[in-house]
């Protein structure tokens, strides 16, 4: 093989292990050209997407260089959504679902998303995440997590792999070995899950097990360091982790995906082509890029640095090769799955059914709700972390509005408290006067000056309504506590409904 030939392999190669995003609702030259040059996957993130008809005809549109490309998308159902993002979610999270604790209801709900996803053209989802919330403070999962409890999270991902992949669409078990117990965000900085071996055993990796005994074909591996195992690398760059225990010990042949390789716990130190390398040295088959890193230059960087690690004897060309067919063994058998299942854009309003299940409500409800009068809501905003997207409303204000005309509200930020006590009075206290308040939260616990700001409000006004839409800790906090287990669309109608009584 002359050497011009065999560097067009590497690329190529290099070019199939990548899963990168783009910018834009039609697929731009370069997407579509590297695709005819070997890329095999794609992931579409709320940028994409407009509508459900805009999704199938772009997803059309890239398979036609590729009837067996891999499409993915990083679609939770819960607060992060790509598929609703402009709307919210109209089905609740994974910690809502785990609330009710109704296998067969979480399976219903995820076979829903499916439908939807299938008749879009996606064939890989980023979902579910099999984390288990151990950490309270966790910045970063919280109510993306089936609950708090391993054997809870155990059944639950199973049931919501089934639901998916019954409807057509191939699921992805994430963030190995579990990013539950950690107190920094892996967007920013390198969290470290510090448990011994026995501890992880007992408490992180049986999702995982229960995801794979479920029939999960790809596994995403999370940027986190776990000392237990290897205290130098975190687990997306770590041979140990991936193969030594993905592998060898749980049994695992299918794909391994890394989260998003631009994340700044591993991007932060090694960069995004050093970290690429280090992923797939370790063990990793399909590098996800693009949530930061959308371009052309960028899969060029990385498809250079893959194929110069082979030439320098950093990368196994052999390893290459077994990651590259791990990727095509992934999209024939997602294909064939996609295949088997006929395209029913329809969906049911399970969604809405499950939100309802899983609100809880505590105090004198029946001297308090429903109300009659038009209340004033004070939603207290968080800081929350890059895999929500910005743009995605959450609250209970817009649809008790719907419910209740004459409803007011505002929304208050850490920055606006901080300036004062004045800004409680002025916005949330005074328009309160005279008509029932609710206030919204959102992790209160975990955001302190959310905290702070409630027990402010609920000191004035000891009669409010409080709901909280984050992780559920009952406090002595307002008339009645309504706990939603998230912050979705579907959450915050089923919250409005309490509130004003009916559907």
């Amino acid at each position: 093989m002359s050497s011009s030939t065999h560097s067009k392999e590497l690329r190529r190669l290099a070019l199939s292990i990548l899963q990168p995003g783009f910018v834009g609702t039609e697929a731009p030259e370069w997407v579509l050209r590297d695709i005819s040059d070997g890329l095999s996957s794609v992931v579409l993130f709320a940028r994409n997407i407009a509508s459900p008809e805009q999704v199938a005809r772009l997803t059309a549109q890239l398979r036609s260089e590729n009837p067996a490309l891999i499409i993915a998308i990083d679609e939770e159902a819960g607060d992060v959504t790509r598929i609703e993002s402009s709307t919210g979610s109209t089905r609740p999270g994974n910690f809502a679902l785990g609330a009710v604790d109704d296998v067969e209801l979480t399976e219903k709900v995820a076979r829903d998303l499916g439908r939807q996803l299938h008749a879009a053209g996606v064939s890989l989802n980023y979902a579910p995440s099999v984390d288990v919330n151990s950490n309270p403070d966790n910045p970063i999962i919280g109510v993306r997590s089936f609950g708090v409890d391993s054997a809870v999270v155990s059944r639950h991902a199973a049931g919501w792999i089934r639901g998916l992949q019954s409807a057509g669409v191939a699921a992805c078990a994430k963030h190995f070995p579990g990013h539950g117990d950690v107190a920094v965000d892996s967007h920013h900085g390198l969290p470290s899950y510090d448990a011994d071996i026995e501890e992880i055993a007992a408490q992180a990796l049986p999702p995982f097990r229960a995801a794979l005994a479920a029939g999960v074909r790809a596994v995403m591996s999370g940027h986190l360091l776990v000392p237990a195992y290897d205290p130098y690398y975190p687990a997306t760059l770590s041979h140990r982790i991936l193969n030594d225990l993905l592998r060898k010990e749980l049994g695992f042949a299918g794909l391994i995906v890394t989260d998003a390789i631009e994340m700044g716990a591993v991007a932060g130190q090694y960069g995004i082509d050093g970290a690429t390398v280090k992923a797939v040295v370790a063990g990793a088959d399909a590098i996800c890029v693009g949530g930061e890193n959308a371009d052309e230059g960028t899969v060029a960087l990385l498809t250079g640095a893959l194929a110069a690690a082979v030439t320098s004897g950093e990368l196994l060309e052999a390893r290459l090769v077994e990651a590259s067919d791990r990727v095509k063994a992934l999209a024939d058998w997602s294909t064939d799955l996609a295949g088997a299942v006929p395209v029913d854009p329809v969906n049911g309003d399970i969604g809405f059914v499950a939100a309802r299940r899983a609100v809880k409500v505590t105090g004198p409800v029946q001297d308090v709700l429903p109300l009659t009068a038009a209340p004033h809501v004070v939603e207290l905003v968080p800081s929350t972390n890059l895999a929500i997207g910005k743009e995605t409303p959450w609250g209970v204000a817009v649809p008790l509005r719907e419910r209740l005309p004459g409803t007011t509200f505002v929304r208050v930020h850490h920055q606006q408290f901080e300036s004062g006590p004045a800004v409680l009075e002025e916005y949330a206290l005074a328009p309160a006067a005279g008509r029932p308040m609710v206030v919204v939260v959102r992790d209160a616990t975990r955001n302190k000056w959310m905290g702070r700001a409630l027990e402010d409000l609920a000191a004035a006004r000891p009669d409010a309504i409080v709901v909280e839409m984050g992780l559920p800790t009952p406090s002595a906090h307002g008339a009645v506590q309504i706990f939603t287990h998230g912050a979705t669309a579907a959450s915050g109608v089923a919250a409005a409904e309490v509130i004003a009584g009916g559907r």
